[in-house]
């Protein structure tokens, strides 16, 4: 089974996307934030990661540049799901090493599909 690490800090929107990817098949583990997600990652193997922007301590873009820097992640699908919809945020985010960007509210079908394309 697929594994997928969902960081998000909000525990609402963890459940939004946490759903339908495991009604789609795969296995969900959930970090609320940046440093538990390296700290998931350094001691469990992912497919793939699903990750906010906003959340406090280090944010979404942070935590993908700093994971796109080590070696054995640079291949890691990266899909960034965020409220932070501006062209220059989704710029932004491609740039840090996001293989996806996907703006809040999102539609679960189209969650799935993307989770699909890069797995």
């Amino acid at each position: 089974m697929q594994r997928i690490l969902v960081v998000d800090d909000s525990p609402t929107e963890q459940n939004l996307i946490r759903q339908p990817l495991e009604a789609g098949g795969y296995q969900v583990v959930v970090a609320a934030g940046g440093e538990e997600c390296l700290n998931r990652m350094e001691s469990e193997p992912f497919d793939l990661l699903v990750l906010d922007v906003v959340m406090p301590g280090k944010n979404g873009f942070q935590i993908c540049r700093q994971i796109r820097r080590d070696r054995r992640w640079t291949e890691l699908p990266i899909l960034m799901v965020t409220s932070k919809d501006q062209d220059a945020d989704r710029f932004w985010g491609m740039k840090q090493g996001a293989t996806e960007y996907i703006t809040k509210p999102f539609d679960p079908t189209a969650l799935v599909s993307a989770v699909q394309r890069h797995i």
